[in-house]
């Protein structure tokens, strides 16, 4: 289970009211633990509404609780989630970038004042339901991606900390989604055949648009193709990412053919969204990145300069690439074949095999169209 103590030992499992996280404290009580679950109500603006979906979730933890004959608590950190998740979502958005707010959620709550509050409670580890294993080397805890690959969850914790890791445990890392699924079904959990969680963390899955119109007030402008022309309107920078297709609503009449347009960039200062035509437009491409300061699962980098491969977003191949750590601790990127949609406020994620090194922020890109520029003015 990549815990560090072995039963008896007393461990609080973050219960989410999801599949994955019962099965997780119904392995562990297999396994001769002390168990106890923990839910975390961390988002109550859609108490204002009328709506409270943690309701259903905390009826469900109750349940699994129940079964498996095990105590449950909830515990209230909505004012954390704010100040140390959400205000940060918000303020990059503002900034025109694209925030990944799970990675933060994990870092700062779930392996932060979770952790905390469960060693409170006389934890002597923690366990998650996440999908990635950890490996302990001495004092050192190595994050490596689970056997099902197609949930790898290494993307969204590459930012945790030795100390954080230290206490934790993944229960899940050996296991396929259908194994868990075939676990809670046999063990009779009533969260079984539970539809998997999507969304902003601990928010879920609701109208982005019209969710993100509630915190951010929509400043329209206009829709640029590489010339300079201007060929549509935005209702809102926040509301495009990088990449995108869908919901441009620029209509014929406008370009070559009948080619797509898509989302090349954003420019916060003048209010602009560059669009381009064509899946492959040279201006969607990457040929490297420049990213902020790094975190390092192992805490420093393998060398200054050297060679891995690395994910931009959570569901692509990890590419080959060439990463140069700066003395600021940022990290240029070179891969070794252009990249589509890298942007920036998501993140860069390092691997070597199957060993999750880190990552950083992306802050800028390096376009394909200027990187042959600066080969010629070299040459």
């Amino acid at each position: 289970f990549g815990l560090p103590l072995p039963p008896p030992a007393r461990v609080v499992v973050g219960l989410s009211g999801g599949v994955d996280s019962a099965v997780t404290a119904l392995l562990l009580k297999r396994a001769g633990y002390e168990v106890l679950g923990l839910f975390m109500k961390n988002w109550e603006d859609d108490d204002r509404f009328g709506d409270c979906p943690a309701e259903a979730d905390i009826a469900d933890v109750q349940a699994v609780g129940h079964t498996l004959d095990i105590p449950v608590q909830v515990v209230n950190f909505a004012a954390e989630y704010r100040e140390q998740v959400f205000a940060h979502f918000l303020a990059e958005y503002r900034r025109g970038r694209t925030p990944n707010p799970d990675i933060l959620c994990n870092r700062q709550i779930k392996f932060g004042v979770f952790q905390q509050h469960a060693l409170v409670l006389g934890a002597q580890a923690i366990a998650t339901g996440h999908y990635a294993a950890l490996r302990r080397d001495g004092k050192q805890v190595h994050l490596l991606c689970p056997a099902d690959r197609d949930k790898d969850q290494t993307y969204f914790l590459h930012a945790l900390t030795q100390a954080q890791l230290a206490p934790a445990g993944m229960p899940l890392a050996g296991l396929t989604k259908r194994e868990v699924r075939a676990l809670a079904t046999e063990a009779g959990l009533p969260v079984a055949g539970k539809k998997d969680s999507t969304g902003i963390c601990f928010i879920g899955e609701r109208p982005f648009r019209e969710f993100l119109s509630r915190y951010l007030v929509a400043e329209p402008g206009d829709m640029l193709d590489p010339e300079g022309h201007m060929v549509g309107r935005h209702i809102g920078l926040p509301h495009y990412t990088l990449g995108q297709r869908q919901g441009l609503g620029i209509g014929g009449g406008h370009g070559t053919g009948n080619a797509p347009w898509y989302v090349a960039g954003k420019d916060a200062t003048r209010n602009t969204l560059r669009v381009v035509q064509g899946h492959d437009h040279p201006l969607l491409l990457s040929d490297g990145l420049l990213s902020e300061a790094a975190t390092w699962i192992v805490g420093s980098p393998p060398a200054s300069r050297f060679s891995c491969t690395a994910k931009t977003r959570y569901r692509q191949t990890a590419e080959a690439c060439q990463v140069e750590v700066l003395d600021d601790g940022r990290c240029e990127v070179r891969f070794a074949r252009p990249q589509r949609a890298v942007t920036p406020g998501q993140s860069v994620v390092f691997y070597v095999g199957d060993e999750c090194l880190g990552g950083a922020v992306i802050d800028t890109t390096v376009p394909v169209i200027q990187a042959a520029s600066d080969t010629a003015l070299s040459a």
